[in-house]
């Protein structure tokens, strides 16, 4: 333990047990040894009371560590808070406002018009195409579900989703070194797609398939896929097989 006070003559005294300094009890006349202050500071009691200096640093950087810590958790919290205010209001009031009032008389107006082979033909080049033009293809899903039910929807959409998937990722070829450059520059945001170039064919069309099925946007894939140096039938047979959960999903909803 270390005791400080005040001594008339000699100024500051700081008493501390001489096991801390180094120092042998047979050269001392007692258990303490007395640090001056000012000059009469030695060597030994300087690097003591560095010690006591970096400790003290390092209790401030640690507790300062830890505060950072804290409010970044707290920042992170916030913001999911947010986020998670702004899904129920739009799952809550946006979303069905805008399918009662947009989609759904867009969908009934297509039914009522259109025959039924009319509507599989509208239905096969909308799927077939609206990939390559950056155009979601869910609404035409949707219509397949409506009126030819899941089994011929579901055969529909899945004849079409090979050109849907191809046109894009011969169209690619063409711009290769550009999107191959742009994945060099950013390697973190593309790390998930670059996983389809790895490996053999199995673990090609594994990687798409994973791909396909998380929520990595689809259309920006088919267009960077043969940046990454997959082959086309591994591309091919992962997006059939990764597209089949959410081409059930979509002609359910």
């Amino acid at each position: 333990m270390t005791f400080t006070g005040n001594d008339e003559e000699e100024g500051l005294v700081v008493v501390m047990p001489a096991p801390l300094l180094g120092l042998a009890k047979e050269d001392l006349k007692g258990d303490y040894v007395k640090l001056g202050g000012g000059d009469d500071l030695g060597e030994d009691n300087r690097f003591v009371a560095g010690c006591m200096s970096a400790s003290s640093s390092e209790l401030s950087y640690e507790g300062n560590s830890r505060c950072w810590s804290l409010w970044w958790w707290a920042k992170l919290v916030l913001v999911l808070i947010f986020v998670g205010v702004l899904a129920a209001v739009f799952l809550k009031w946006v979303g069905p406002f805008f399918m009662d009032k947009e989609i759904i008389p867009m969908l009934n107006w297509e039914t009522r018009t259109f025959s039924s082979p009319v509507l599989a033909v509208l239905v096969y080049a909308s799927v077939a195409l609206f990939p390559t033009l950056l155009l979601p293809s869910s609404p035409s899903m949707w219509v397949a579900g409506m009126t030819f039910g899941y089994g011929f929807g579901f055969l529909l959409i899945i004849a079409a989703v090979p050109i849907g998937v191809s046109l894009p990722y011969f169209i690619g070829h063409l711009f290769h070194h550009k999107i191959q450059s742009l994945i060099e520059r950013n390697p973190k945001n593309a790390s998930v797609i670059r996983l389809a170039g790895e490996g053999n064919w199995f673990n090609q069309a594994r990687a798409v398939t994973l791909i396909r099925i998380s929520p990595f946007p689809y259309i920006v894939f088919n267009y960077c896929a043969m940046a990454t140096g997959v082959k086309y039938g591994p591309y091919l047979l992962g997006t059939l097989i990764g597209m089949v959960p959410e081409i059930f999903v979509t002609i359910y909803t």
